[in-house]
């Protein structure tokens, strides 16, 4: 995990003026990591964010590291005419002209990856570390020792790497349908969460940073016949949504849903990412289990990749989402037998999008399915055949799903506020 990830409410260059103000806040945003177990990965994407630009730093020794503005991981380059600073060098890859404070965020960025490389250093691997996959996916580790654990571990650090998060009762049986589909290379429970990682199972397809992957190690999701996976991140495949599918179709098959909802399993899909960037696709995985559902509408298995912008409400604790006004509204209508029927009908039609087919898949008449939707339009002030209330009553009603898989995600079963799952 990137840890601490600077979300939201950290600083951006672009709304800092150039005053000593400025430059205390630059100051006290790196001394935060000064502070925690970050690794190099996340202080120079931290940097990134802060700068609105790509960043980089690369050793005389080892590797060279760069991510993007949105904090995306990007292929290793050489470094760009007059770096900061040797061992490491650091720099931002500024399109336009430099910011003012573009210096002082370089010498703080330098500064904070020695002190990070300093207190690495002091805890290394051990060759009997129990937990080798975690040490795999932890963002916290050097780089280095990562791709000595996989080395242990027997994982080939060339080959493209997934990982899966699987949580929830049933999830040692969801790993079996995991590995049906595809070839697991190993698997551990880490907290509340089994890690599934997988290494090249799709067709050729090319990497985040560039590379080729043969897809030699591995099958392909069943489904899926050599097409190609473009895997740039945030950007779905064929290959992609094809695994996430079948998937959720196994486990749905295995778990059926019902109107109440059900307490799992669910799984997170990660990004198919090079070796040495796993712990991302381990975070994006965990990320994306914020957004499956054993609701009678929801998804059970939720790929990283197909979120979107979408994955910007994973940032948004729990109780701000089911404490919106239209969340809460909608939500103490479907506290009531009719409300929740109501509701529920509502949610098919935004999943189904139209009356008739919506009446078929619930196998009602087409006029009940009218009549519930009247219901939670004058509830809600909504129409439906306006574009702007659909689109809202769709985001309404999937936030508070999101919300509520996320509470049972985070700790014992709770009581639904909605009274519908």
């Amino acid at each position: 995990m990137l840890d601490p990830v600077p979300t939201s409410n950290a600083p951006r260059l672009s709304e800092l003026g150039d005053d000593a103000a400025a430059v205390l806040r630059i100051i006290a945003y790196f001394d935060a990591f000064d502070e925690s177990a970050a690794n190099a990965d996340t202080v120079i994407r931290a940097a990134a964010l802060l700068a609105e630009c790509p960043s980089g730093a690369t050793w005389p020794a080892g590797p060279t590291i760069r991510y993007d503005a949105a904090g995306r991981l990007l292929p290793a380059q050489p470094a760009p005419p007059a770096p900061v600073g040797p061992d490491p060098a650091v720099w931002l890859e500024r399109p336009a002209a430099p910011h003012p404070l573009d210096g002082v965020v370089l010498d703080r960025l330098r500064h904070c990856l020695r002190v990070v490389s300093a207190r690495q250093v002091a805890n290394p691997l051990r060759m009997d570390d129990p937990a080798l996959l975690e040490v795999v996916l932890s963002e916290k580790e050097r780089r280095e020792d990562r791709v000595r654990a996989m080395r242990l571990l027997g994982l080939d650090p060339g080959r493209a790497t997934r990982v899966l998060g699987v949580a929830g009762p049933g999830a040692a049986e969801a790993v079996r349908i995991i590995g049906e589909h595809v070839a697991v290379s190993r698997r551990a429970v880490i907290g509340s969460i089994t890690a599934v990682l997988v290494q090249d199972f799709g067709p050729p397809g090319v990497m985040t940073d560039g590379r080729t992957g043969s897809g030699s190690g591995g099958r392909g999701p069943a489904g899926t016949s050599g097409e190609t996976a473009a895997v740039g991140p945030g950007r779905p495949s064929m290959v992609d949504r094809g695994l996430s599918d079948t998937l959720n179709a196994a486990v749905v098959q295995a778990f059926p849903a019902s109107q109440a909802g059900a307490a799992g399993p669910w799984i997170g899909v990660g990004e198919r990412l090079p070796a040495y960037a796993a712990a991302t696709s381990w975070e994006q995985a965990r990320r994306a289990l914020r957004f499956a559902s054993s609701t009678w509408h929801g998804r059970r298995v939720i790929a990283f990749e197909r979120l979107g912008a979408l994955e910007l409400l994973a940032d948004l604790p729990v109780q701000r989402l089911l404490g919106t006004a239209d969340v809460m509204r909608i939500s103490e209508f479907a506290a009531t037998e009719p409300g929740a029927l109501a509701v529920d009908t509502l949610e098919a039609f935004c999943v189904f999008g139209t009356l008739r087919r919506t009446a078929t898949e619930l196998h009602l008449h087409h006029s009940t399915v009218a009549a519930r939707i009247a219901q939670v339009e004058a509830v809600m002030g909504w129409g439906m055949d306006d574009a702007l209330d659909r689109f809202t009553a769709t985001l309404v009603l999937f936030v508070r799903r999101m919300a509520l898989s996320s509470a049972q995600l985070s700790g014992p079963p709770v009581a639904d506020p909605t009274g519908v799952g």
